[in-house]
């Protein structure tokens, strides 16, 4: 059974910082891409970012290039989200997913993913 426990979301200011992580137990992270989501109340989730199984690819949504970083330690089996300059518009409830295939491409589907934990709230106060 693979769980993924998200932690690290909070309140803060616009122009703040965070940093989420998401631990998996049940399944080495090794092989599989994995994705940050976020989705916001009232609105469908949506891609934030994902890495590649190497780490060596990453992708963004436009609207936090330059600001998030999204990362990876295999050995700890841990994928973080760092997230800098926050705006308003970046509250909602993130979410981290782990893909389907092994050593697939990176996907922005959420179809893609098939395991998911409970999210993490980040709220960011203007």
């Amino acid at each position: 059974q693979v769980q993924l426990v998200e932690s690290g979301g909070g309140l803060v200011q616009a122009g703040g910082s965070l940093r989420l992580s998401c631990v998996s137990s049940g399944r080495t992270l090794d092989p599989y891409v994995m994705g940050w989501f976020r989705q916001a109340p009232q609105k469908e989730r949506e891609f934030v970012s994902a890495i590649s199984w190497s780490g060596d690819r990453t992708e963004y949504v436009d609207s936090v290039k330059g600001r998030f970083t999204i990362s990876r330690d295999n050995a700890k089996n841990t994928v973080v989200l760092q997230m800098n300059s926050l705006k308003p518009e970046d509250t909602a409830v993130y979410y981290c997913g782990v893909a389907r295939v092994r050593y697939g491409p990176i996907s922005r589907s959420q179809r893609q993913y098939d395991y998911w934990g409970q999210g993490t709230q980040v709220t960011v106060s203007s």
